[in-house]
This record gives C-alpha cells, sequence and structure tokens, in this order.
C-alpha cells in the first residue's frame, strides 16, 4: 500500500499485472477527506466522471487481459444551495462535513433540479462503456442497516450498485468459489444479482467503508490464488485485507496517511 495520488502510482506499474480491481472511489459531493487531490470535490458531476475515466483508464492499462473490474459507488441528491452572508468562508466543503452539509453548499448542476437524483453510479458506468469496458452486471448492495433518511415523499434509499466490468469479452470469473445456499437451504445455486450485506464499521475509523462480506465475492471470483488484486482507492484497506485473508496479493494507493495506518494496523491482525 503506498501514499500516492493513485494516477501517479498506477503510472509506475506495468501493463498486464493485475488480475482483478476492487475500488469504492470517493463518491461525488458527499465527503471531504481533508487532502489535496482528492476526488469527489468537482463542480459537476460531468468532470467528475472524466476524473475517474482518467483513474479508470490506467486500470485498464495494467489489468490482464482476463482482468476485471468492481465498482462500487452511491448516489447523492441535488440540494438547494445554502445561502450564506460570508461567500468566502463558507463556500466548498470543510473537513470532516456530514454529507448533507456538503451537498447544501454546492452548485446546482447544469441540466438538473433541486431534489433529482443525480445518477451518478450509471453515469459512470456508461461512461466506462463507452471508452471500451463491457458492462457485465449491476449488482444491487442491499443494505441490512442503514441511515433513515426524513424523506416524506419518495422510498427510502436502502442501496447501492457494485459494477461489474471487463477488459475483453472472455474474462477470468470464478462462478463456483461464490455458489450461495438456494432457498430452501438444500443445495446450491449460481450467485444471484442482489447481495445483502450490513453496513459496516470498526474501531478506529470515523468513516464508512465497504464491509468485508460484500467484496468477497468480488475477489474470490475475479482473483485466482495467488494473485494480485488493486485498489486505486484503498482507504482504510478493506480490499488489502479481504485479499490477504483469501490467499492474493494486493497492491493500492491512498492519499491520507492516517487511513494508511489504519489499514496497516488492520492488516497486522492476519497471520503470516
Amino acid at each position: 500500500m503506498y501514499q500516492f495520488d493513485c494516477l501517479q502510482g498506477l503510472k509506475l506499474l506495468p501493463d498486464k499485472c493485475i488480475n482483478t480491481c476492487v475500488t469504492s472511489p470517493p463518491y461525488w459531493g458527499l465527503r471531504d477527506y481533508g487532502v489535496d487531490g482528492q476526488l469527489g470535490l468537482e463542480d459537476s458531476p460531468d468532470t467528475y466522471v472524466e476524473s475517474l475515466l482518467q483513474v479508470f483508464e490506467e486500470v485498464e492499462r495494467v489489468l490482464r487481459d482476463d482482468g476485471t473490474l468492481w465498482v462500487n459507488l452511491g448516489d447523492t441528491y441535488v440540494r438547494r444551495p445554502q445561502k450564506t452572508s460570508n461567500p468566502d468562508k463558507n463556500s466548498g466543503f470543510q473537513k470532516g462535513q456530514t454529507s448533507e452539509s456538503a451537498r447544501d453548499k454546492r452548485k446546482i448542476p447544469e441540466g438538473l433540479k433541486i431534489k433529482d437524483m443525480v445518477g451518478i453510479p450509471w453515469r459512470v458506468a456508461f461512461a466506462l462503456q463507452a471508452t471500451g469496458w463491457y458492462l457485465r452486471s449491476d449488482i444491487i448492495w442491499q443494505k441490512r442497516n442503514f441511515t433513515p433518511e426524513n424523506v416524506p415523499d419518495r422510498p427510502t434509499k436502502a442501496h447501492e450498485y457494485i459494477f461489474l466490468l471487463s477488459k475483453n469479452k472472455k474474462y477470468y470469473y470464478d462462478a463456483e468459489s461464490v455458489m450461495e445456499d438456494t432457498v430452501d437451504g438444500l443445495g446450491k445455486r449460481r450467485r444471484r444479482s442482489v447481495w445483502t450485506v450490513s453496513s459496516s464499521t470498526f474501531k478506529g475509523a470515523h468513516f464508512a467503508t465497504f464491509p468485508e462480506e460484500l467484496i468477497t465475492p468480488c475477489i474470490l471470483s475475479g482473483c485466482p490464488e495467488n494473485g494480485v488484486v488493486l485498489d486505486p482507492f484503498m482507504g482504510a484497506g478493506t480490499t488489502a485485507l479481504v485479499a490477504a485473508k483469501n490467499d492474493r496479493n494486493f497492491i493500492g494507493f491512498e492519499l491520507n496517511h492516517e487511513y494508511i495506518e489504519i489499514a496497516n494496523k488492520r492488516l497486522e491482525h492476519i497471520s503470516s
């Protein structure tokens, strides 16, 4: 795990050295992680998508020809910008802001209206498809536990997406490694596209991470034992943790040194 801007780090890797990439980029307009160069603070959804495309262009280069990309993304809604008498002080994001206050201060994107769902996950998925990726599956992460929303005029949001994309038409996917129980519990079946998994937090982190249970199927099916798993937005190291627990190698990049320290502490508990 390296403290690099992911674009800089990816450019140091040779071609076709990675089996699969499993990642959750910073969501657009939801949080300031307090480091220069971070993604997610772009002025518009289009600019955010363009930033991600640059990263995933490098990911495509370092993936093997049979490689896959798994991307977890959440969405956001357009909110009315917050009026303030001191725009210089209160404009933009502040470190540690909640998603609500961060979105309050963002301008309304062109072409969208207040209360619109922005559609960030699908914007990214379709943009990747347009650049040549094969869009193979939209997996629904159904959350067992989620933060209730005080919104009376639409259903409460209780899911996010994981998109499975491949570099080529034929790719490595070990379906047998991720079989699931049948409804009656008497047999096994191929994994379905709705995964019911609880949200995850752990001691030492003050931010949300995707749970180990969520990405274990991605790593098991996308990377053989002793292969290499990449996460360009490593965060607190969940991808590295799951890879190591399942006899896969990992490489990842993270801008925030505090998150790298958290990740290294988590990895210390895995027996060598």
